[in-house]
């Protein structure tokens, strides 16, 4: 057949680890044969990151910006471990972190559903997407260690110095801690409209919830700009499909979430979001089933799976031994990222394309052909069978050859 045309470049970004080994297996067996690929490359490898002094992220943050979408290989976020083994002249950020403050950009997680891996919550029929502020919060605070007796106060001066405050956060009578957070209204409200654009894009109701009873001021101006910006913004788009803006404590959230049928978009601020996304991923199945997708207010995406690099498997791929590392989450950015493209470009051919090659990952691991994490939780009318990833991308592709015609 005829290679699928692209117009536009995509933005891609390599990884690290066993998950760079998928990628190129992923692009030779499942999208080179069948799609002319136009893209930009950036290797975010750790190795070319200390080698640019993490300049390629920047470069590959800001192309992003230019094209509109990119895809995006796991990488390592290094520790002190990690520096010594990769002889780093310093610990380097997280590239996604990097990359979601050039982009100004929201996360949005959600599992892949699959006939025969069934969520632990039983009344689930449909995906829950998390919605991750991914800006501020703990993330970004400043923490002390409290030696002795003493108070702990919170201020602020105004760059005219005109505007002081002052207040005591406490009159430590023994050793302790404290913590200062902080966040922006220009992110919130970004992150609101994020959250407002990705429920009318998917057509999906939008749930948020804070703590604003005990949190009165950080939480609360949470909870008034996403009001403000629904009321203002919004709140015809929605009405006119049919769409619902839901606010609520988040205790009361977590009952209502539970008991729920999904099918919706939770917006959460930065640390419930990373708390909840693997609540719901792992209770859905597996993280290797989750897609992640950045998206910015003013219409940018990021497509990438919500793993890591799978370094256990990697070292054994080092080894000379089989692995059977699950591509899914991996092949899902891709296919996301090839549709928004085709979405954006006029492209119908290659959405289309991203939708068989979407529905041959699924139907393979629905007639029971898995990696290994994936047969423990299966419960399907067919016997498991686990095959290593090559196997499994091959099985991929005969189905998706057969969707092709």
């Amino acid at each position: 057949m005829e290679k699928i045309k692209m117009t536009t470049p995509l933005v891609e970004m390599d990884g690290d680890e066993m998950t760079r080994i998928l990628w190129q297996q992923i692009k030779d067996e499942l999208l080179l044969p069948f799609v002319d690929l136009n893209t930009e490359y950036y290797d975010l490898g750790l190795v070319k990151r200390e080698e640019t002094k993490d300049q390629i992220t920047i470069d590959a943050a800001n192309a992003n910006k230019k094209y509109g979408v990119a895809v995006k290989c796991a990488t390592i976020t290094p520790n002190a471990q990690r520096v010594e083994e990769y002889n780093l002249s310093t610990m380097w950020k997280s590239p996604n972190g990097t990359i979601r403050s050039i982009l100004d950009g929201t996360v949005f997680r959600a599992p892949i559903m699959v006939k025969g891996i069934n969520p632990v919550v039983k009344n689930w029929q449909m995906p829950i997407t998390i919605a991750r502020h991914a800006y501020g919060d703990v993330y970004k605070d400043t923490e002390m260690r409290i030696p002795c007796k003493g108070k702990a106060t919170l201020s602020f001066v105004s760059t005219t110095g005109d505007v002081q405050m002052n207040q005591t956060v406490y009159d430590f009578e023994c050793p302790g801690v404290v913590q200062g957070l902080y966040n922006k209204d220009s992110s919130i409200k970004s992150f609101a409209r994020s959250c407002f654009q990705y429920a009318i894009g998917t057509k999906q109701d939008l749930w948020f919830s804070t703590k604003d009873t005990i949190s009165k001021k950080y939480d609360h101006t949470f909870k008034d700009i996403f009001a403000e910006i629904y009321e203002t913004e919004y709140k015809e788009q929605f009405e006119a499909l049919g769409l619902e803006y839901f606010y609520t404590l988040i205790d009361d959230a977590v009952a209502r979430v539970i008991r729920s049928k999904g099918g919706f978009i939770w917006a959460l601020k930065n640390y419930d979001g990373d708390v909840m996304s693997d609540m719901v991923s792992t209770a859905f199945g597996s993280l290797a089933m989750m897609t992640s997708v950045l998206v910015s207010p003013d219409g940018n995406y990021e497509y990438e799976a919500a793993h890591g690099t799978v370094t256990r498997h990697y070292y054994k791929y080092l080894k000379g031994e089989e692995t059977s590392t699950n591509p899914v989450a991996t092949i899902f950015a891709w296919t996301g990222a090839l549709r928004k493209r085709g979405e954006l470009d006029g492209l119908a051919d290659l959405q289309a394309f991203a939708d068989k090659l979407d529905a041959a990952v699924i139907e393979t691991i629905e007639s029971g052909v898995m990696t290994g994490d994936l047969v423990g939780l299966w419960e399907g009318d067919v016997p498991a069978q686990k095959v290593n990833s090559m196997d499994f991308l091959k099985a991929i592709r005969a189905r998706l050859e057969e969707k092709l015609g």
